[in-house]
């Protein structure tokens, strides 16, 4: 949202790098080849990162005008544009936003270590028409339930039985999510559900942790996941469908 709200003119460039910060201290940029990383002026993958602020002079340069958030799963991989190294990134990423017929990758590098440093990956992308979002109104509905069926999960688990101070840690973890910086013009009913969907991803991450020092079986593990599934499903949904109408809003304001 915070590029489509810069390329719309809504939002500066220093706005957009500080808003990135909410999710890493640091952020650098690489192209997936040496073609597009001299058609953007960024460095290539395998060098060392350049910066947000280069990526931001290259879209601008590339003509994109709006962005769009991609979640695919496996068996969802809707917004890829088809078999390419940018849709098997993305998919391994379970997130990708795409500019035009630009893809950018986030991964967060140090596997066991968090680095503080979120390093992009730009792809060409080649596709047809943008991906089709449920409405937004759908997607709220799909969440509100979803909300209520994760809840009675963690009971029916019985997360709060295992884990002492869970309800503390559920608060940190919603608070933590729920204090992103967003555009000025964002539209109350997405943030609302941008804000909901962080919520029932909180609900959901801790549900699908084992208590400390305990571990499921395969079998339970695996019907834990199997039951938790549609909820994960729904958050998806509705991050996309709420982002999907915040571009919409945002670019609609900056045309009048």
């Amino acid at each position: 949202m915070w590029s489509s709200a810069w390329l719309s003119g809504s939002a500066a460039a220093d706005d957009v790098l500080d808003a990135l910060k909410h999710w890493a201290e640091f952020h650098e940029v690489v192209a997936a080849d040496e073609q597009l990383a001299a058609t953007l002026e960024i460095p290539v993958k395998g060098t060392a990162g350049g910066s947000p602020a280069a990526m931001l002079a290259a879209l601008r340069r590339s003509g994109a005008v709006s962005a769009e958030l991609v979640m695919p799963v496996p068996g969802d991989v809707r917004g890829l544009g088809g078999a390419s190294d940018f849709a098997a990134h993305a998919l391994r990423a379970g997130e990708a936003v795409v500019l035009n017929g630009l893809g950018a990758v986030p991964e967060k590098l140090g596997k066991k270590v968090d680095t503080g440093i979120i390093r992009w990956t730009v792809y060409e992308v080649e596709r047809d028409v943008p991906t089709p979002n449920v409405p937004i109104g759908e997607a709220e509905h799909e969440l509100t339930g979803a909300m209520r069926v994760a809840a009675g999960m963690l009971v029916e688990l019985g997360v709060a039985k295992k884990r002492a101070g869970v309800r503390d840690e559920l608060q940190a973890r919603i608070a933590d999510r729920t204090k992103a910086p967003w555009p000025d013009g964002m539209p109350q009913r997405a943030l609302r559900v941008l804000q909901r969907a962080a919520e029932v991803a909180s609900i959901l991450e801790l549900a699908m942790e084992d208590e400390p020092g305990g571990a499921l079986s395969a079998s339970a593990a695996h019907k834990r996941a199997e039951a938790l599934r549609p909820l994960f499903h729904a958050v998806r949904l509705a991050r996309c469908a709420a982002v999907a109408d915040a571009v919409r809003a945002l670019d609609v304001s900056d045309a009048h």
